[in-house]
């Protein structure tokens, strides 16, 4: 195989969670561009349809499906209807998620479950869906949507943090458990991402601007085309001895102490 062609997606059937819109959009587009045909999900039938829009309107022929990535037997459902109108699943990305900004003592314990239920307990569900069929084909690759919050803290995301720091860890087992079945599971660690939702944050002269560009290295925002290559690279063949790796996109800021005031 050559060089370039390790980086191909050609024939290949990707699963990406919660990707009507986003970071998750982005993901899957970029998959696509490298040869992959997409399969999505959302749990609101409007989002899916206008991400059923997006894609078409970019070129991309993406199988959208109602489904909530926490309930078990939906997801099993999901998995085989995938199989039956697209094809085995290849790739997994395990993008679906929410937070939450609450105090955590103000927190009530249902949405701190909330939060993790999604955010942790269902790229727990999806991924067991999914491993049967890459064990029987002798390959697959999961990549799961981790954060910076995996590794750092911060006031009102305790939820958060608890999830992310806790698919880092899923993350680490899954490629412990299935690497001998030549299963890669690796994550992508986001930082400050332009998207639409960070829109009001990046008003020049916002606190919170200034806070991310004071931390930054690179001195900017994230934009969402910068996740594009890293994803495409733990999705191909490239990455085939990449494994359990946690992959932070976020111009540096988990390797810097930050500006002297």
């Amino acid at each position: 195989m050559s060089f370039p062609d390790a980086f191909s997606l050609k024939g290949k059937v990707a699963l990406v969670t919660g990707a009507s819109y986003g970071i998750g959009f982005a993901l899957a587009s970029a998959l696509a561009e490298a040869g992959a045909r997409i399969a999505f999900n959302d749990v609101n039938p409007e989002f899916l349809a206008k991400g059923l829009e997006a894609y078409k309107a970019a070129g991309i022929d993406a199988t959208g499906y109602v489904c909530d990535v926490t309930d078990e037997p939906g997801v099993q459902k999901l998995v085989a209807d995938i199989e039956a109108d697209v094809g085995p699943i290849d790739i997994l990305v395990n993008n679906a998620g929410i937070i939450k900004r609450i105090p955590m003592h103000e927190m009530e314990a249902k949405d701190f479950r909330q939060v993790i239920d999604i955010d942790l307990t269902a790229p727990f569900i999806v991924a067991k869906a999914v491993i049967p069929g890459m064990m029987k084909r002798g390959s697959g690759k999961i990549i799961n949507i981790c954060s910076m919050m995996s590794e750092l803290g911060r006031e009102t995301v305790a939820a958060y943090a608890a999830a992310k720091g806790g698919l880092k860890m899923l993350t680490r087992n899954i490629a412990s458990e299935y690497g001998a079945f030549n299963i890669q599971c690796n994550g992508i660690g986001p930082g400050y991402i332009e998207t639409p939702q960070t829109a009001p944050l990046r008003e020049p002269g916002h606190p919170f601007n200034s806070f991310i560009l004071a931390k930054t290295p690179a001195n900017r925002w994230g934009k969402t085309d910068d996740l594009k290559g890293p994803a495409v690279f733990l999705a191909s063949s490239a990455s085939d001895f990449v494994n359990g790796h946690i992959l932070y996109v976020d111009g540096g800021i988990l390797a810097y102490i930050g500006k002297q005031p």
